[in-house]
Protein backbone atom coordinates (compact mmCIF):
# COMPACT_ATOMS: atom_id res chain seq x y z
CA UNK A 1 0.00 0.00 0.00
CA UNK A 2 1.49 3.58 -0.97
CA UNK A 3 0.10 4.93 2.55
CA UNK A 4 1.07 2.35 4.68
CA UNK A 5 3.89 4.51 6.16
CA UNK A 6 1.56 7.33 6.59
CA UNK A 7 -1.42 4.93 7.78
CA UNK A 8 1.13 3.00 10.35
CA UNK A 9 2.05 6.78 11.79
CA UNK A 10 -1.20 8.50 12.70
CA UNK A 11 -2.08 4.96 14.39
CA UNK A 12 1.39 5.10 16.49
CA UNK A 13 1.10 9.22 17.01
CA UNK A 14 -2.81 8.24 18.77
CA UNK A 15 -1.26 5.47 21.03
CA UNK A 16 1.30 7.86 21.88
CA UNK A 17 -1.07 10.48 22.65
CA UNK A 18 -3.21 8.44 24.79
CA UNK A 19 -0.17 7.86 27.25
CA UNK A 20 -1.46 9.28 30.02
CA UNK A 21 2.17 11.04 31.16
CA UNK A 22 0.10 13.27 34.04
CA UNK A 23 -1.38 9.82 35.64
CA UNK A 24 1.46 7.62 35.31
CA UNK A 25 4.04 10.42 36.97
CA UNK A 26 1.34 10.90 39.96
CA UNK A 27 1.81 7.26 40.37
CA UNK A 28 5.02 7.74 40.77
CA UNK A 29 4.60 9.92 43.45
CA UNK A 30 2.22 7.59 44.98
CA UNK A 31 -0.90 9.87 43.96
CA UNK A 32 -3.55 9.03 41.39
CA UNK A 33 -4.04 12.54 40.27
CA UNK A 34 -7.94 11.80 39.14
CA UNK A 35 -9.06 11.74 42.38
CA UNK A 36 -6.94 14.70 43.18
CA UNK A 37 -8.07 18.62 42.71
CA UNK A 38 -9.88 18.88 39.54
CA UNK A 39 -9.23 15.49 38.70
CA UNK A 40 -7.33 16.25 34.95
CA UNK A 41 -4.35 14.08 34.05
CA UNK A 42 -2.83 17.42 32.46
CA UNK A 43 0.14 19.63 33.50
CA UNK A 44 -2.08 22.38 35.34
CA UNK A 45 -3.76 20.06 37.76
CA UNK A 46 -0.19 17.75 38.41
CA UNK A 47 1.55 21.03 39.17
CA UNK A 48 -0.92 21.95 41.61
CA UNK A 49 -1.37 18.86 43.32
CA UNK A 50 2.55 17.71 42.98
CA UNK A 51 4.20 21.16 42.47
CA UNK A 52 6.28 23.10 40.23
CA UNK A 53 9.42 20.16 39.16
CA UNK A 54 6.27 17.17 38.32
CA UNK A 55 3.89 19.49 36.31
CA UNK A 56 6.81 20.76 34.65
CA UNK A 57 7.76 17.09 34.02
CA UNK A 58 3.99 16.39 32.85
CA UNK A 59 4.14 19.57 30.36
CA UNK A 60 6.96 18.26 28.56
CA UNK A 61 6.02 14.98 28.22
CA UNK A 62 2.35 15.76 26.88
CA UNK A 63 4.33 18.35 24.55
CA UNK A 64 6.52 15.90 23.31
CA UNK A 65 3.71 13.42 22.44
CA UNK A 66 2.51 15.67 20.08
CA UNK A 67 6.15 17.12 18.71
CA UNK A 68 7.50 13.64 17.81
CA UNK A 69 4.92 12.55 15.74
CA UNK A 70 4.93 15.57 13.69
CA UNK A 71 8.73 15.57 13.34
CA UNK A 72 8.54 12.30 12.42
CA UNK A 73 5.96 12.99 9.62
CA UNK A 74 8.29 15.79 8.31
CA UNK A 75 11.35 14.04 8.40
CA UNK A 76 9.40 10.99 6.48
CA UNK A 77 8.68 13.63 4.19
CA UNK A 78 5.21 13.38 4.36
CA UNK A 79 2.53 15.64 2.73
CA UNK A 80 0.74 18.29 4.47
CA UNK A 81 -2.44 16.41 4.87
CA UNK A 82 -0.76 13.74 6.75
CA UNK A 83 1.25 15.92 8.63
CA UNK A 84 -2.08 17.34 9.94
CA UNK A 85 -3.82 13.53 10.57
CA UNK A 86 -0.43 13.11 12.28
CA UNK A 87 -0.44 15.89 14.71
CA UNK A 88 -4.68 15.62 15.14
CA UNK A 89 -3.86 11.73 15.70
CA UNK A 90 -1.41 12.61 18.41
CA UNK A 91 -3.70 15.64 20.11
CA UNK A 92 -7.08 13.19 19.71
CA UNK A 93 -5.06 10.50 21.75
CA UNK A 94 -4.34 12.76 24.51
CA UNK A 95 -8.34 14.24 25.15
CA UNK A 96 -9.53 10.31 24.69
CA UNK A 97 -7.06 8.29 25.60
CA UNK A 98 -7.85 4.44 25.07
CA UNK A 99 -6.25 3.70 28.24
CA UNK A 100 -8.34 5.59 30.62
CA UNK A 101 -11.77 4.63 28.31
CA UNK A 102 -11.35 7.63 25.88
CA UNK A 103 -11.55 10.25 28.81
CA UNK A 104 -7.56 12.39 28.81
CA UNK A 105 -6.95 15.60 29.47
CA UNK A 106 -8.33 18.87 27.62
CA UNK A 107 -5.01 19.19 25.44
CA UNK A 108 -3.14 21.94 25.44
CA UNK A 109 0.50 20.63 26.16
CA UNK A 110 -0.14 18.24 23.27
CA UNK A 111 -1.26 20.96 21.27
CA UNK A 112 1.50 23.04 21.49
CA UNK A 113 3.80 19.99 20.79
CA UNK A 114 1.65 19.73 17.55
CA UNK A 115 2.21 23.37 16.12
CA UNK A 116 5.81 23.79 17.84
CA UNK A 117 6.63 20.85 14.72
CA UNK A 118 4.37 22.71 12.54
CA UNK A 119 5.02 26.30 12.80
CA UNK A 120 7.37 27.52 15.96
CA UNK A 121 6.63 31.07 14.53
CA UNK A 122 2.99 30.19 14.81
CA UNK A 123 3.40 28.68 18.42
CA UNK A 124 5.74 31.82 19.55
CA UNK A 125 2.59 34.49 18.39
CA UNK A 126 -0.03 32.06 20.49
CA UNK A 127 2.38 31.85 23.45
CA UNK A 128 2.52 35.41 23.78
CA UNK A 129 -0.88 35.58 23.77
CA UNK A 130 -1.09 33.01 26.88
CA UNK A 131 1.65 34.71 28.48
CA UNK A 132 -0.20 38.07 28.23
CA UNK A 133 -3.61 36.76 29.37
CA UNK A 134 -2.38 34.95 32.06
CA UNK A 135 -0.72 37.85 32.94
CA UNK A 136 -3.72 40.07 33.05
CA UNK A 137 -6.59 38.03 34.47
CA UNK A 138 -4.25 34.91 36.53
CA UNK A 139 -6.37 32.17 34.86
CA UNK A 140 -4.56 29.15 33.41
CA UNK A 141 -7.96 28.06 31.67
CA UNK A 142 -8.66 32.03 29.99
CA UNK A 143 -4.85 31.87 28.66
CA UNK A 144 -5.75 27.96 27.52
CA UNK A 145 -8.95 29.26 25.29
CA UNK A 146 -7.34 32.54 24.15
CA UNK A 147 -4.45 31.14 22.70
CA UNK A 148 -6.63 27.88 20.86
CA UNK A 149 -8.66 30.14 19.78
CA UNK A 150 -6.24 32.34 17.78
CA UNK A 151 -4.27 29.68 16.61
CA UNK A 152 -5.90 29.23 13.62
CA UNK A 153 -5.86 32.48 12.58
CA UNK A 154 -1.99 32.49 13.20
CA UNK A 155 -1.67 29.13 11.30
CA UNK A 156 -3.35 30.50 8.21
CA UNK A 157 -1.19 33.64 8.57
CA UNK A 158 1.92 31.58 8.69
CA UNK A 159 1.37 28.38 6.75
CA UNK A 160 -0.62 29.09 4.33
CA UNK A 161 -1.94 25.49 4.09
CA UNK A 162 -5.66 24.32 4.11
CA UNK A 163 -4.83 21.01 6.06
CA UNK A 164 -3.01 22.55 9.08
CA UNK A 165 -5.53 25.24 9.29
CA UNK A 166 -8.20 22.88 9.45
CA UNK A 167 -6.16 20.77 12.17
CA UNK A 168 -5.89 23.87 14.03
CA UNK A 169 -9.76 24.90 14.19
CA UNK A 170 -10.57 20.91 15.40
CA UNK A 171 -8.02 21.18 17.63
CA UNK A 172 -9.13 24.97 18.97
CA UNK A 173 -12.80 23.24 19.12
CA UNK A 174 -12.02 20.69 20.57
CA UNK A 175 -9.66 22.28 23.65
CA UNK A 176 -12.71 25.25 24.15
CA UNK A 177 -15.02 21.61 24.42
CA UNK A 178 -13.03 20.38 26.79
CA UNK A 179 -12.71 23.44 29.03
CA UNK A 180 -16.66 24.13 29.28
CA UNK A 181 -16.88 23.62 33.31
CA UNK A 182 -13.54 25.74 33.29
CA UNK A 183 -15.81 28.36 31.63
CA UNK A 184 -18.67 28.17 33.55
CA UNK A 185 -16.41 29.00 36.66
CA UNK A 186 -15.26 31.90 35.05
CA UNK A 187 -18.70 33.57 34.71
CA UNK A 188 -19.40 32.94 37.66
CA UNK A 189 -15.90 34.20 39.00
CA UNK A 190 -15.08 30.62 41.05
CA UNK A 191 -12.37 29.48 38.93
CA UNK A 192 -8.87 28.93 40.63
CA UNK A 193 -6.33 31.55 39.43
CA UNK A 194 -2.67 31.13 38.96
CA UNK A 195 0.00 31.27 41.72
CA UNK A 196 3.32 30.86 40.76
Amino acid sequence: MPVLKEITLVIGSYLLGSVPTGLLLGKAFGVDIRATGSGNIGATNVYRTLGRKVGAMTLVGDCLKGLIPVLAANFLGFSYEWVALTGLAAFLGHVYTVFLGFKGGKGVATALGVFLGVSPIAVLASLVMFLLVLWKWRYVSLASITAAAVMPVIVTLVVHKSFITIMAIIIAAVIIHKHQENIERLKAGTESKFKA
